[in-house]
Order: C-alpha cells, then sequence, then structure tokens
C-alpha cells in the first residue's frame, strides 16, 4: 500500500476473526472509528505466532491480541506509529526493537481491572468452598463423600497482592464486603498514599507470604519477577494458604508450585497463565484436585473485551488525531525525529 496523507490506516491481527470473516467476540470496540473521517482499519490475512513484517506494511496503527511482536515485525516499517495492546501485559513485546524503530507501544490501561479482580475474587471463593470438588462428587454419585469438604469463609482471613497496580486496587475494592482483615500488598513502586488510600498494609514480599491466606499475583512479567515464587517463597506461605496467578506463568516456578501442591504444603492454587502457552495437550496440574485452571482467559467477559477494545482503538484514533494515547509503554518514542516526521507526514493533507 502507498502512504496517503491524512488516512490513518489500522490493522487488527487475524485471531480477532473466526475463519468466516466476522470477529469472534461480541464487541471488540471497533465502533470507536465509525463516522470518524480518514480512519479505516483492515484485519491480517492470516494469524500466525508471531507477526512478519509484510504484514505491517501499509498500516499506520496495529491491535495485537495475542501474537508475539519482534524485531523482525519492525524491521522494514516507513509508515508504522503504534502497537496497541488488546491488554495490559506486554511481555510479547519487543519494546526495544519498536522504539529503535520509532513506534510506540500502548496499553489498555484501567480497561482490564474489574473483570480480573471479579475473577480474582471468585477463583478465591471457590478454591475455599471447594466448588470443584463439590461438583465432581454429584458428577460422579459419591454424595456421601461431602462431609470431606467443608468449606471456610473469606471472613477474618488475610489477602495479599502481589502488585498494587489498578487490577490490585480493584480486587482489595470488592473484598471490602466480606469481613476480611486489612489486606497487605508487597508492590516496590508502591506510593505510600496510594497504599493508604487502599487501605491496605505495605510489606516485604517474605510477610505477605507468611502471613496472607490468598497470595494473588497482579504484577507484569519483568526480568525482576520472572521466577519470583520459587521453591523458597512457597515454603513460607501457610499450609492452609492458597496461591492465585491471573498475571503470567513465568513469574511463578511450576515445578516449585506442582512440588508444594502434591505434597500439600499449601492448600491449593488457582492458574490463569502458564511458562508455555497455549496448552494444547493435558497439563500436569490438571492431576491434583486442589488446582483450578483456566487458558489464560478466566477475566473474558463481553464487558472486558468492550471496554478493551474502545480503549485501544481510542488510543489510535488519539494518534490520528495528532494526540498522544493513554497507557504508553515506551514514551521517549515522542521526542524521536524519525516518529515526529512519520506522524507530521500523516496529519498533512
Amino acid at each position: 500500500m502507498t502512504d496517503l496523507p491524512g488516512r490513518f490506516r489500522v490493522a487488527l491481527t487475524g485471531d480477532f476473526f473466526a475463519a468466516d470473516g466476522s470477529t469472534k467476540y461480541p464487541d471488540i470496540g471497533l465502533s470507536v472509528f465509525d463516522g470518524q473521517p480518514g480512519v479505516t482499519w483492515s484485519k491480517f490475512d492470516e494469524h500466525r505466532a508471531s507477526i512478519g513484517s509484510e504484514q505491517v506494511a501499509g498500516a499506520h496503527g496495529v491491535i495485537v491480541l495475542t501474537p508475539k511482536v519482534t524485531a523482525e515485525t519492525v524491521s522494514d516499517i516507513s509508515t508504522l506509529l503504534a502497537i496497541g495492546r488488546f491488554g495490559v501485559g506486554y511481555d510479547a513485546v519487543d519494546v526495544d526493537a519498536c522504539t529503535l524503530a520509532d513506534v510506540v507501544v500502548f496499553i489498555a490501561s484501567g480497561a482490564v481491572d474489574r473483570s480480573v479482580a471479579e475473577a480474582t475474587v471468585g477463583w478465591m471463593i471457590a478454591l475455599t468452598h471447594h466448588m470443584r470438588m463439590k461438583d465432581t462428587l454429584v458428577r460422579t454419585g459419591r454424595w456421601d463423600e461431602r462431609s470431606r469438604f467443608m468449606g471456610r469463609e473469606l471472613r477474618d482471613r488475610t489477602f495479599g497482592a502481589i502488585g498494587l497496580g489498578g487490577i490490585g486496587r480493584a480486587t482489595v475494592g470488592l473484598l471490602g464486603g466480606f469481613g476480611m482483615k486489612p489486606p497487605l500488598a508487597f508492590d516496590p513502586f508502591l506510593d505510600p498514599q496510594t497504599a493508604l488510600a487502599a487501605g491496605v498494609r505495605s510489606v516485604s514480599l517474605d510477610t505477605l507470604l507468611a502471613e496472607s491466606d490468598f497470595v494473588s499475583i497482579h504484577c507484569p512479567l519483568t526480568d525482576q519477577t520472572r521466577g519470583l515464587i520459587g521453591t523458597r517463597e512457597l515454603a513460607l506461605m501457610k499450609p492452609d494458604a492458597y496461591l492465585i496467578n491471573t498475571a503470567r506463568g513465568g513469574i511463578v516456578d511450576e515445578d516449585a508450585l506442582y512440588d508444594a501442591l502434591s505434597n500439600r504444603r499449601i492448600a491449593g492454587a488457582a492458574l490463569d497463565c502458564f511458562a508455555e502457552e497455549p496448552v494444547i495437550r493435558p497439563h500436569r496440574f490438571g492431576e491434583l484436585d486442589n488446582v483450578l485452571l483456566a487458558p489464560h482467559c478466566v477475566a473474558w467477559t463481553e464487558e472486558l473485551f468492550r471496554d478493551i477494545g474502545r480503549s485501544v482503538c481510542g488510543g489510535m484514533l488519539d494518534l490520528s488525531r495528532g494526540r498522544q494515547p493513554r497507557g504508553v509503554v515506551n514514551p521517549a518514542v515522542f521526542e524521536s525525529p524519525g516518529f515526529q516526521e512519520k506522524w507530521a507526514r500523516l496529519r498533512s493533507v
């Protein structure tokens, strides 16, 4: 495609769409572009695990669901201004390569908070009330075993958040009516005023692990958080405590967690993410009766996709109008002469 002044082209990765070209999801925010002159959207012809440079050729913005964005993706870019991640995690995006290529990376900041918080609270109740096993008892005709699975309430128990960003704060807010003890948080970047406003006690990781009845991970996967929870950390947890991970699989050492769960050194876990994804054959965690599992979609709701879509599509619309979007990961790109030249060329009619 040729670069047409004043024409902003947005491309979406192929995994948003079914084989017949329709979207797989009821609402991914594309209505944001309705009635917006000079803004058009299209979809990739195919879905790949990593985006090829030829797939983004001619696009000014690319909205990415699951594929990786690599150095090769942005290796031959003359028009591309932005990668918009359909979510808040960006560990699958080579941000340094995008920065060198004068490409802004932004996320749907805040759009996932409510849904992930609801899923976290739902899993807390399901774990403590043994929902999975009680369901199995009926399905397998084992009614008389029900007294083996006495549950416990959330009341008087302690929630510990590893990471107190928007999701962590939203979860703490939802838990306010359950009569729990004051929540704990470990977050090296946590501002004391933010902790005070959220009603949490800021503590060290070791203290959080030792005192929490629920250890819930809400931090991004980075070089600093990879393998954050291993054998030593799991050994600090109470034997009747639960681990919940709705963030990224690489934050938890899966060998250490499997060992701890198998030997009942902790009560159980709920896992929405794994070190290797997608999981296309039965996972070893599925052998255990004290684990709840989901294929990195436990928080997927129609509202979630709508809100993420409106956020990311709105970010693309902002760029088309000469405004910086919210949730930018590499803001220094806006100071780059190369980016400014591409942006100015687009806005000149």
